[in-house]
C-alpha cells in the first residue's frame, strides 16, 4: 500500500516536475529549501490549485479524479486557522461535523476507554483520543484569541484530524512559532507518528523537525525530487544534500537498554550494539531515535586504545565525497546499528586512503549523541 504523487506545473519560473511514492501511514516528511514548490504541491492534492497535470492515488484509489470536498484530504496551514468567535471544543466538533456519518462520535468529554477488540489502526479517530493526543483536554472551554500560537496550531491539527481525512497534508505548521512553542509542539506531533493511522505529507524547511518527526523523506529542490526513502537512509547518504549541511546527523533506531545513573550515563541498543549516551529520562525498553552529528564522528583504520570515546563501532565505508570547496570529505560508513556519516577533513582522509569497501572503527563520543523520541 503506497500514497503515489505526481504534479507538473510551470509556475513563474519555477517548473514543478514533481513524482514520488511514500507508505501509506507513518510521517512523510516533503524537505526542501524555499521555493522547492512544497506549499503549491499540496495545495494541487486538495484540490485547492489547478495545475498542468496532478496525480494522487491512496492505496490504489485516484483521489485527484473526485472534487476536492470530496477527497477527504486534510490540509494543515502554516497558521491555525480557527474559528475565533467559538471555543476550542466547538473548533474541534467543526472538524468532526464534515467527517463521513459513519464515523461521527460524541464530543471530546466522550473518550474510549475499551482498548480490546478489532484492530485499533482502523479505528476512527474520536474527539477525546485527539484532545488527549495533542495535549488540549484543558483548553476545550477557551477562545483561540486566548491561546498562544503553539496551541492554536495543535487545535488546526486536531481539526483536521477529526474530518477522518485519508490524507492529512501539513504546510510547514511550525513555520510561525518561536524555539520553545516549536519544541512543545514538536513533542506533540511525535505522537503522530506512531498514533494516527493514516499517511501524513509533512513539508518543512527545518532539519530538526525532519530528524524528529520523520519516517519517510523527499528531498526536493528546485521543483524536482532528488531522492526518496527511510530517513535513516537518506540522512547520511554523501550524493545527497541533507549529509553536505554542517548540522549534518545520522539517524540510528533503537531502544532504551538501561540506565547507570553513577556513571552519568544510559545505554541505547541499536541493532547489535550497544551505545552509550548522556544519561537520559526515557523508560527502558521505550524505542528512541539516536541522532549522531556527522562532524562529532571520528575515524580510524585500526582498532583505537586508550581512547576518551566511549563508543567504538566497526563499518564498511560505503562512499566518500570530496568538498573542494570546503575543504572536507564526506565519508558513509554502513555498520550493524545502522548508517553513519562522518564529516572529516579533506587531508585527514585522504591520509587514512579512504575507499568504498575500507574495514574502519568509528568512535562517537557520548556527550555528542542526542537520544529523541523514536
Amino acid at each position: 500500500m503506497a500514497v503515489k504523487i505526481s504534479v507538473e506545473h510551470r509556475r513563474g519560473f519555477l517548473t514543478l516536475n514533481i513524482a514520488f511514492e511514500t507508505p501509506s501511514s507513518g510521517i512523510n516528511v516533503l524537505f526542501g529549501p524555499s521555493g522547492a514548490g512544497t506549499s503549491f504541491m499540496l495545495a494541487a492534492i486538495a484540490g485547492l490549485q489547478s495545475a498542468k497535470h496532478v496525480q494522487v492515488e491512496l492505496d490504489g484509489d485516484a483521489l485527484h479524479t473526485v472534487p476536492a470536498h470530496r477527497r477527504r484530504v486534510g490540509l494543515v496551514f502554516p497558521e491555525g486557522r480557527l474559528f475565533d468567535h467559538l471555543s476550542v471544543e466547538q473548533n474541534l466538533l467543526f472538524g468532526l461535523q464534515r467527517a463521513p456519518r459513519k464515523n461521527v462520535r460524541a464530543g471530546p468529554e466522550r473518550r474510549r476507554t475499551s482498548r480490546g477488540g478489532g484492530d485499533k489502526k482502523h479505528k476512527p479517530l474520536r474527539p477525546g483520543d485527539v484532545a488527549e493526543l495533542l495535549g488540549l483536554q484543558k483548553l476545550l472551554n477557551r477562545r483561540p484569541a486566548t491561546l498562544n500560537v503553539s496551541e492554536r496550531q495543535r487545535v488546526a491539527i486536531g481539526r483536521a484530524l477529526l474530518a477522518q481525512p485519508r490524507l492529512l497534508l501539513m504546510d510547514d505548521p511550525l513555520a510561525a512559532l518561536d524555539a520553545a512553542q516549536r519544541a512543545e509542539t514538536l513533542h506533540y506531533l511525535q505522537r503522530l507518528r506512531g498514533t494516527v493511522p493514516i499517511p501524513v505529507l509533512y513539508a518543512t524547511h527545518s532539519l530538526e523537525e525532519t530528524y524528529q518527526l520523520a519516517n519517510f523523506v523527499v528531498l526536493l529542490e528546485g521543483g524536482q525530487v532528488l531522492g526518496a526513502g527511510p530517513l535513516t537512509e537518506l540522512a547520511s547518504r554523501v550524493d545527497l544534500p541533507l549529509a553536505e549541511r554542517p548540522d549534518a546527523s545520522a539517524v540510528l533506531l533503537g531502544h532504551l537498554h538501561s540506565h547507570a545513573p553513577a556513571r552519568g550515563l544510559s545505554s541505547i541498543e541499536c541493532g547489535s550494539h550497544i551505545i552509550d549516551v548522556t544519561l537520559c529520562d526515557f523508560a527502558e525498553d521505550t524505542p528512541v531515535r539516536l541522532l549522531v552529528p556527522a562532524r562529532e564522528v571520528m575515524l580510524a583504520l585500526h582498532p583505537p586504545r586508550d581512547i576518551g570515546a566511549n563508543n567504538v563501532i566497526s563499518g564498511m565505508v560505503c562512499a566518500v565525497r570530496h568538498d573542494v570547496t570546503t575543504h572536507a570529505a564526506l565519508v558513509e560508513i554502513e555498520t550493524s546499528c545502522g548508517q553513519l556519516l562522518a564529516h572529516m577533513a579533506s587531508d585527514a582522509a585522504q591520509r587514512l586512503h579512504l575507499q568504498p569497501g575500507d574495514r574502519v572503527h568509528v568512535m562517537i563520543k557520548s556527550l555528542s549523541a542526542m537520544v529523541i523520541s523514536g
